[in-house]
């Protein structure tokens, strides 16, 4: 065992608007998967939260072992068998296990070793000596466990977004040791945005601090489907769309499964639907929904689109046999 209690605290990066650069600054693609850690030495795999997901990555667990004794920090990544990188596949795993004849692999994407072997703790060097001791670890090590991407270049480390297959930002690293925590760790994470028009088919949230808006798209056939809730809104834009907005049903309120407001596991979104009349643009850090119907992260409604009617959207495929409908339901119906 380690020379401290797992499963460890990890560090965490705090979202920024512009990619920080410099001297003592080191640049990863940030990949689109699930944070973890991982015990080499008896094939254990951890949440970000602490939860065990030995099981769900058997796979990944039984490769780790052939690692030199130590406990990594970083990121499952579903990839699939044309090579892209699928969160929505990372889903159907949770709980379960590999299933024979899938059609993608789960790799890990490794950016930190936090322990060697059973004495040595390595969060408190620096992070040029970490990284140098993660690629001696991995060097030679199986094909599905390698490092992620690093740089101090920017011009290099912003060719990978949107090149690499589930690159969706930049994490500025600095040297110095490992911290726990969003404040400690010093890391700041940079996503590419996208802005992209969606109907406002609700509103939610219990004080206007915290409203927020039910987004959705056009079905090819023509319905609406929820694909996600916004961050709350800001004051100027609750107050314009106060007169907008009319409420169905005579007010009556409705749910959403929590995965449609992108929080895996979560309770039910309770909302007030709307007459989908009114169309907004959002900035988010995905250029569509992702396979699952949803944006994985809450976006930002930047403006009211009063020229534009839902009608007028971009449509989803049809989602019969989607992987939307697995979700507990279909969510533009509001089950």
């Amino acid at each position: 065992m380690p020379p401290f209690p797992l499963p460890a605290d990890l560090a965490l990066a705090r979202p920024v608007d512009k990619i920080r650069t410099g001297p003592g600054w080191n640049l990863e693609a940030k990949v689109d998967g699930w944070r973890c850690s991982v015990h080499t030495g008896s094939g254990r795999i951890w949440s970000r939260h602490g939860k065990l997901l030995t099981r769900a990555f058997s796979d990944v667990a039984e490769v780790a072992r052939e690692l030199p004794d130590c406990v990594l920090d970083g990121e499952l990544l579903a990839v699939t068998d044309d090579g892209a990188i699928s969160f929505g596949r990372l889903q159907t795993r949770a709980g379960r296990g590999p299933k024979p004849g899938a059609d993608f692999t789960v790799h890990l994407a490794a950016f930190d070793v936090l322990a060697i072997g059973e004495r040595t703790d390595i969060r408190p060097c620096r992070y040029g000596e970490r990284r140098g001791k993660l690629l001696e670890l991995l060097e030679g090590g199986p094909p599905q466990i390698r490092p992620v991407p690093a740089t101090t270049d920017l011009e290099k480390a912003m060719g990978w977004v949107g090149a690499l297959g589930g690159v969706e930002g930049v994490v500025s690293k600095p040297d110095r040791p490992y911290a726990a925590g969003r404040t400690a760790s010093g890391w700041l994470k940079w996503r590419k945005r996208h802005t992209l028009d969606v109907a406002v088919l609700g509103v939610t949230g219990t004080t206007p601090a915290t409203q927020a808006l039910v987004l959705g798209l056009p079905r090819t056939r023509g319905a609406l489907r929820a694909v996600g809730v916004s961050l709350p809104l800001p004051a100027a834009l609750r107050h314009q769309l106060a007169s907008l907005l009319r409420p169905q049903d005579a007010g009556a309120r409705s749910e959403l499964p929590g995965t449609v407001g992108g929080l895996p596991g979560s309770p039910p979104i309770s909302y007030l639907p709307v007459r989908p009349e009114v169309v907004v643009e959002i900035e988010a850090d995905q250029a569509a929904p992702t396979e699952w119907h949803r944006f994985r992260h809450r976006p930002r409604v930047v403006r009211v689109r009063a020229e534009l009617h839902p009608m007028q959207l971009t449509p989803l495929p049809d989602p019969d046999d989607s992987p939307g409908r697995q979700l507990g339901g279909d969510p533009g119906d509001g089950r």
